[in-house]
């Protein structure tokens, strides 16, 4: 079977390499500013989500809202793209320079919601970080929204407490002793006005509510990768603020 199997010349085979990451990553983009959208207008990105993710045409592979990319592959293709088109051909490539910027703008979202929250000012506030490499299952912090997000937060008051299962010391690289690194997740949390889950690793998806909702100073949960029910959320005594979701939606659930 050879079906996957694509004979060209060498021109080609690269651009196939640089084109299919940044197809990816410009369903991560789109599916973000359709977030910000449905946050607008009060609809629920996750019934978008699987309205059009239905369709056999586009399908639910990387259709998935959060706080922006990272890692090695898709911001490096992206940006290889844009200039190899620019310095070989003289080619301006427009809307990969948008799914760009949408991405690096969709990293001040989840500080955004929680300065909605506490104000601008978050001296003597603590939050809690559940993950910090840019996906699960990796140490990997290259271009990793929680970098983004920790700094905003730390440059406007707050003390970090982080917990990540693997990429902990590689985010030292990166944030140094500008945030408190944790043995586990409820030690993250302890005493905490809100927590933000920024990557969403196995070990998150499933937490006892109850002893969080004791453990923290108040309960609030920012989800950057929608990986909570809103409605587990909010019956368990929490303020629940995800990607996507209208106050309305998350009212109602």
């Amino acid at each position: 079977n050879h079906e996957r199997l694509v004979v060209t010349n060498l021109r080609s085979a690269e651009l196939i390499k640089y084109a299919a990451n940044s197809m990816l990553a410009t369903r991560i983009s789109f599916m973000n500013e359709l977030a910000n959208l449905a946050e607008i207008v009060g609809a629920d990105i996750e019934m978008v989500r699987q309205g059009i993710g239905s369709d056999p045409r586009i399908g639910y592979h990387f259709l998935y809202p959060g706080c922006g990319y990272g890692g090695s592959c898709f911001p490096k293709d992206v940006k290889a793209l844009i200039k190899t088109a620019k310095d070989v051909a003289g080619f301006d490539l427009k809307l990969l320079k948008a799914v760009e910027e949408v991405n690096d703008l969709q990293k001040f979202v989840l500080p955004k919601k929680i300065k909605k929250q506490f104000g601008d000012n978050l001296k003597g506030k603590h939050f809690a970080l559940w993950g910090l490499a840019f996906k699960p299952n990796t140490d990997d912090m290259r271009e990793a929204p929680s970098v983004v997000i920790a700094n905003l937060l730390i440059n406007a008051g707050a003390q970090i407490r982080a917990y990540d299962p693997v990429a902990m010391e590689e985010a030292k690289h990166d944030l140094g002793d500008r945030i408190t690194y944790c043995e586990s997740d409820m030690e993250a949390v302890r005493g905490a006005d809100a927590l933000a889950l920024i990557t969403e690793w196995a070990e998150f998806k499933v937490p006892d509510w109850k002893k969080l909702g004791t453990a923290m100073n108040t309960q609030v949960v920012f989800d950057g990768r929608n990986l909570y029910r809103s409605a587990t959320v909010v019956e368990a005594g929490f303020d629940y603020y995800g990607i996507g979701m209208g106050e309305s939606i998350v009212e109602k659930a």
